[in-house]
């Protein structure tokens, strides 16, 4: 390409942006009345902002018009980057707690002068304004770290003549031209970039009030599949998955146990050693056998192993799951079943998911590998496949097997769903999907690990299958309401 036609090609791109400048400098003394004629549709925007962004965290948003946004996230440390002197100075006086700067976000050396890095990127109807969206992807990997989110929210293209109506009658502020990208288009340029799609999100199905009726249909239709792709509002949450060094951290396998005294000494014999620092925490739940017993005697037997051992304070897995989490001192938290159903050979493979930064939250599924004779009886199959598709729409993340008790988290991000347990409550006596929730309002990546499925040799299942699948019935309508319908 020749000198004259990359000075050509620089010209043009600088003045579309000096138009871009000068519109938002025209606009911004009305930008917060535009705000409150339209306040249905941003109060929805915000709202489902504020469930992506957890509160106090560090948060940048690139193109921040005059701050609305980023102030409503409650930052613990704000930073919103625009090209308009006038927008800015408007978000500096409405939010003096807030960092501001003026500046172009396709210039790497403003984005290279922020004091990053931030745990949450916001780019918010601003891709399609964007010349190079690649370098602007590029440019944020440095204010990225290994927990970093980056949110691109954008209007659907599907409502494009509709919002050039609005437009011309004077309902919505006139926009200049801009690239109309699809969720492919998003999806793909952030890979390009190495960044990973964690979540996908369309909503707002009608925008406005109307009476409460838009209200009622954006939460309990405008969510259901299909119909919401024909939402307004498109959400793609990402990660960066460039990774530093090759981290062996450490790793706790937490195994409750109740009446399985037989499975003990199988469960460490089987277990390999597939890191360096690795802990095994039996919590027993009051057996009626000699689990407990059995536990102390495998803990003599094999002085090799760090073998730790409590009793549970309640009943059920969630609380043994819990308390052993409590006393691990590993860096990743593993749960086996003392079934030992899924076998203790395959442990190593679920760490090495996680250690590698491949997933965050990784379990596994039965439902890949043909099963053993026995091994899941065919109601508990076919329910199994119904959550499958049901929780693949409710987290907006393939899973095929909700109920396979092996899960692993690193111990931060338990830590972390812990703090947020309150947004659920206390809903869940299994355990799992009180992980699984936590998981998806954190936006961390699912990996589901193939797993062999064997029956149980010792003891009988402890699953009362009706009265439990009630129960999770129910919870498929409580993560409706949490996960959905917000």
């Amino acid at each position: 390409m020749s000198d004259d036609v990359v000075s050509k090609h620089s010209e043009r791109r600088l003045r579309r942006q000096e138009q871009l400048r000068a519109w938002a400098d025209q606009v911004a003394p009305d930008r917060e009345r535009w705000i409150e004629r339209n306040a249905f549709y941003y109060d929805d925007d915000r709202r489902y902002m504020r469930f992506l962004v957890p509160e106090g965290a560090r948060v940048l948003e690139l193109g921040c018009g005059t701050g609305g946004l980023l102030a409503a996230l409650r930052p613990s440390y704000g930073v919103g980057v625009d090209i308009s002197s006038q927008m800015i100075d408007i978000a500096r006086r409405s939010h003096p707690g807030l960092d501001f700067v003026v500046g172009n976000i396709e210039d790497a050396d403003v984005i290279g002068g922020l004091r990053g890095p931030f745990d949450v990127v916001v780019l918010s109807d601003v891709v399609g304004y964007l010349e190079d969206c690649l370098a602007v992807l590029e440019s944020i990997q440095a204010l990225c770290h290994d927990e970093t989110r980056v949110i691109i929210s954008y209007f659907s293209q599907t409502w494009r003549p509709l919002l050039k109506l609005a437009e011309s009658v004077g309902q919505k502020m006139p926009q200049p031209p801009q690239s109309w990208l699809g969720p492919a288009d998003i999806e793909h340029l952030l890979h390009m970039r190495d960044f990973e799609t964690v979540r996908r999100e369309w909503r707002l199905l009608l925008p406005r009030r109307l009476g409460g009726i838009g209200p009622f249909v954006n939460r309990y239709v405008g969510s259901l599949p299909g119909v919401r792709r024909l939402s307004l509002r498109h959400y793609v949450v990402a990660r960066s998955i460039r990774r530093s060094g090759a981290a062996r951290p450490s790793a706790s396998v937490i195994i409750p146990c109740r009446n399985e005294a037989g499975n003990i000494e199988a469960a460490v014999r089987r277990l390999p050693a597939f890191c360096d620092d690795l802990e095994i925490v039996f919590v027993e739940g009051h057996s009626s056998d000699e689990t407990l017993a059995e536990i102390h005697r495998v803990i003599e037997r094999y002085p090799d192993r760090d073998i730790k051992v409590a009793q549970q304070d309640g009943v059920g897995k969630a609380d043994a799951v819990r308390k052993g989490f409590a006393m691990a001192r590993g860096e990743i938290l593993i749960i086996l079943d003392a079934d030992l159903t899924v076998a203790p050979e395959d442990i190593g493979k679920f760490y090495e998911v996680i250690a590698s930064g491949r997933g965050e939250y990784v379990q596994g599924t039965r439902l890949v590998y043909p099963l053993e004779p026995g091994a899941m009886r065919p109601l508990n199959l076919a329910a199994n496949h119904a959550f499958a598709g049901i929780f693949s729409w409710l987290l907006n993340q393939r899973i095929t097997d909700t109920l396979c008790g092996t899960k692993v988290v690193s111990a931060r991000h338990y830590r972390a769903i812990e703090a947020g347990r309150e947004y659920f409550g206390e809903f869940d006596p299994f355990g799992d999907f009180d992980l699984i929730f936590g998981a998806a309002k954190l936006n961390l990546t699912f990996v589901e690990v193939p797993v062999r499925y064997a029956d149980r040799s010792y003891g009988s299942t402890q699953i009362s299958r009706f009265k439990d699948g009630v129960l999770l019935a129910r919870m498929v309508a409580f993560a409706f309401r949490k996960l959905k319908a917000v």
